[in-house]
């Protein structure tokens, strides 16, 4: 992985028309109001919490969420101008931050100037080819003279033709705008797995020439992430298997089915085990974690599993006090909403301190970076593996159970152990077994010594 830098990272997910309390709609007419300084303010939270890495969600012009862009070269009026995210980024840069912004490349809006230019010109415009599936024979549900492909079926986003060498030097205009305007570090591309993989080698190509460790990352929701995250493609992909299994198996008391999940991703024989993939608990798209689970304390053990898992972490705005907030068949406005610093509801006020620990343990834990991953207890309620380097053993065990467990360890190659996370002592192992009591909802994490 060229990007040697997201090894380290722990991410914080800032949606920022939502965070920012911008209008759902942009008028393209009212002058540009500079939101976006409203995270100055979250910066020190950011950095309190134990993140190093910020990914801004999708801040150029557009029409509504963001992810029906109307032009990539121009901040939305409704979060500011050019220099606000400038200065923005400048601060976050001078704080240590690495900074990833979202690459829509799949679809723009229909107040995309190209496709209003098809619009109102109709066969006659230069640009119907930068559009997919073109059809002059009948008529959009807008009522244009024509039909085109929205993604799944969403005509207020209309695809991009991205064989089209004039679609794709536009994007990567704009990428190396960004690059050279904004320093970004990286971009995570929105509908990635709609996207052909050709595509994104020659982005990587290109985003290489600007920036050696320029990081990119794919949503992929579906299907073998290997098709996208390579060598010569992406560095990474979102993990949905294992977002999944996260809440889910603290929902049904079934730490198998993470546990399968991350064996089949990072064991001996992982599929994934050469990738750093990108894992959450929540995003914008999906219900907050706290909205999914029945029992407010696996919210403890679900995020300790989160930062000691293989791949990298991060954290939705919000997500770190236990927000609550499910979408619904018509709006996501639930997922995103505005929050004043400090939000003036809290319902889970240790989580935050208690996500600040595991983050500070993994900052100081190298194994449980890179370390290699092996299984080493199950049960429905407990679960314990092991992350190693050739320099450092680290065993993880999780208790979700509402009273305290021991877990039976077989097989410990090291004598003696430490509780990095909760320092209270030494623990030993005999004969390569040992018995290791774990609280109720709550992990150790032991390194060896």
């Amino acid at each position: 992985m060229s990007s040697e830098w997201a090894r380290d990272a722990i991410f914080y997910h800032i949606y920022p028309l939502g965070l920012c309390g911008a209008p759902h709609h942009n008028d393209f007419q009212s002058s540009s109001v500079a939101r976006l300084e409203v995270l100055f303010n979250w910066l020190d939270h950011i950095q309190n919490l134990g993140a190093n890495a910020i990914y801004l969600g999708p801040v150029f012009e557009s029409t509504a969420h963001g992810y029906d862009t109307a032009d990539y070269f121009h901040v939305d009026r409704r979060l500011g101008t050019n220099d606000t995210l400038k200065n923005l980024i400048g601060e976050m840069k001078q704080r240590g931050f690495r900074v990833v912004l979202d690459g829509v490349f799949n679809h723009v809006g229909r107040d995309f100037w190209a496709f209003q230019d098809v619009v109102q010109r109709g066969q006659q415009s230069a640009y119907c080819s930068w559009f997919c599936n073109l059809n002059f024979g009948q008529q959009s549900p807008y009522g244009d003279a024509f039909t085109y492909e929205g993604w799944a079926g969403h005509y207020d986003l209309v695809k991009l033709n991205l064989a089209n060498d004039a679609v794709r030097q536009h994007l990567f205009d704009a990428v190396t705008f960004w690059i050279e305007t904004f320093d970004i570090d990286g971009l995570r591309l929105d509908a990635a797995d709609s996207i052909e993989p050709a595509f994104f080698q020659a982005l990587r190509q290109h985003t290489h020439q600007h920036k050696a460790d320029f990081w990119l990352m794919g949503e992929v929701v579906h299907g073998d992430y290997r098709l996208w995250a390579n060598e010569t493609r992406l560095d990474a992909t979102t993990n949905y298997e294992c977002y999944k299994g996260l809440y889910s198996s603290h929902l049904d008391r079934n730490y198998f089915e993470i546990a399968y999940a991350l064996n089949r991703q990072s064991g001996a024989d992982g599929i994934y085990r050469d990738l750093l993939l990108y894992n959450f608990a929540d995003n914008h798209d999906v219900n907050r974690v706290a909205s999914n689970l029945t029992n407010p304390a696996h919210l403890y053990t679900l995020y300790g599993l989160l930062f000691t898992m293989p791949g990298i972490p991060s954290i939705y705005y919000g997500s770190e006090w236990g927000l609550d907030g499910r979408r619904t068949q018509t709006s996501d406005a639930a997922l995103r909403p505005a929050l004043h610093l400090p939000p003036e509801h809290i319902p889970h006020p240790h989580l935050y301190d208690a996500i600040r620990r595991f983050a500070r343990v993994r900052h100081t834990t190298p194994a449980l970076k890179v370390g290699r991953y092996e299984q080493r207890y199950i049960a429905h309620e407990q679960f314990a593996f092991e992350r190693a380097t050739d320099e450092q053993t680290v065993l993880v065990l999780l208790n979700a159970s509402a009273q305290e467990a021991t877990i039976p360890l077989e097989g410990v190659k090291h004598n003696r152990f430490i509780d990095v996370l909760n320092q209270d002592g030494f623990f030993e192992a005999h004969n390569g077994r040992a018995s290791i009591r774990v609280p109720s909802h709550w992990l150790r994490i032991l390194k060896a010594i």
